[in-house]
């Protein structure tokens, strides 16, 4: 072998080892989520991954576990708080039994826009929410919009107060969304969305309720008839990790991920602004029964509900409950 040969040799195995050594280094974070791949926030996980390898130049690898791909929403939190997962992209309401403060924006008929909404969230009701996170070892990373939540069953339309008698729903475990519908005389049922489709197709269950992208994107028009517009409650995402993790990382890093978790969460609350209507729409071409709920049946739901902001004061402190109320009348 000739040396010139011997030279070029040894210079491409010192690029193999150095491309090796570059690929071992990499900061690896893993990212899970409980939605479809075609909804809004498993899509902004992609952003959130693009940003982030992007802007540390390959020095951060995103990997990403949508679509319940490491188990349901309870499970993934479990993972987060384990440290097994850096983050997960999940709704609110499977934090609330860790931090019931969260059930002060989960009440019925708090907020008339998403707008109201997020003027909330981004203010200190948020700082004072991801604090509480914070003592228990999470990073509140940001909000997104999950959406005004519907109601849909097999029984029957919904046009009274009445039509909730007896009903069983499905909810999230989150002690506020079951006292609401407690209080409108319906049977609610904690469950994981991991269980829900085959809760409904066996009638185990008569309803649930959910955003229309929810209902649409995990396609329980299949097994559901009844559609309305109730909107009984807006619910947020939130793309949370694991301090211990985070902390782990140079400040240059965290910046990083904090940066890219802005746009995803910008890009995500637009595109789940612009689609709402289409997923309602679609909904309704593939045989769903629409019923809008009228202004004077809003206004009896509301009342109906009304005791439940009360009771919450027994698991939440009032004056963060009154904080939440000043924050969203200011902001209308």
């Amino acid at each position: 072998m000739s040396k010139s040969h011997m030279l070029k040799m040894a210079s491409l195995m010192t690029v193999g080892m150095l491309l090796s050594s570059s690929v071992l280094a990499a900061e690896r974070l893993r990212v899970a989520g409980n939605f479809p791949t075609d909804h809004s926030v498993s899509r902004a996980m992609e952003v959130f991954k693009e940003e982030v390898e992007s802007a540390s130049n390959g020095e951060i690898q995103v990997d990403l576990f949508p679509a319940m791909q490491l188990g349901g929403a309870t499970e993934n939190v479990d993972q987060v708080r384990s440290g097994s997962i850096f983050a997960v992209f999940t709704s609110i309401a499977y934090f609330t039994r860790s931090v019931p403060d969260y059930e002060a924006v989960s009440l019925p008929f708090l907020f008339d826009s998403r707008d109201q909404a997020f003027a909330v969230m981004d203010g200190p009701v948020g700082e004072h929410l991801d604090e509480q996170m914070a003592d228990l070892g999470f990073v509140n990373l940001g909000y997104g919009e999950l959406g005004f939540r519907h109601v849909t069953n097999n029984l029957r339309p919904i046009t009274s107060v009445e039509d909730f008698e007896g009903m069983r729903v499905r909810l999230q475990p989150n002690e506020v969304h079951l006292q609401t519908f407690r209080a409108l005389g319906a049977n609610p049922v904690s469950m994981d969305v991991s269980e829900l489709y085959s809760a409904l197709q066996q009638g185990v269950l008569d309803g649930q309720e959910n955003p229309y992208n929810i209902i649409a994107s995990r396609r329980f028009n299949e097994v559901q008839e009844h559609l309305s517009d109730s909107g009984h409650f807006y619910d947020f995402i939130n793309a949370v990790a694991n301090q211990r993790r985070y902390e782990a990382l140079s400040e240059e890093h965290r910046e990083i991920v904090n940066g890219a978790m802005q746009s995803a969460m910008v890009w995500q609350r637009e595109a789940a602004t612009e689609e709402e209507e289409a997923w309602r729409e679609q909904l309704i071409e593939e045989g769903m029964v629409f019923t809008p709920i009228s202004t004077e049946l809003r206004a009896e739901l509301r009342d109906a509900t009304m005791e439940v902001a009360d009771s919450l004061g027994d698991r939440v402190d009032p004056e963060f409950i009154e904080l939440v109320f000043q924050e969203a009348e200011a902001a209308l």
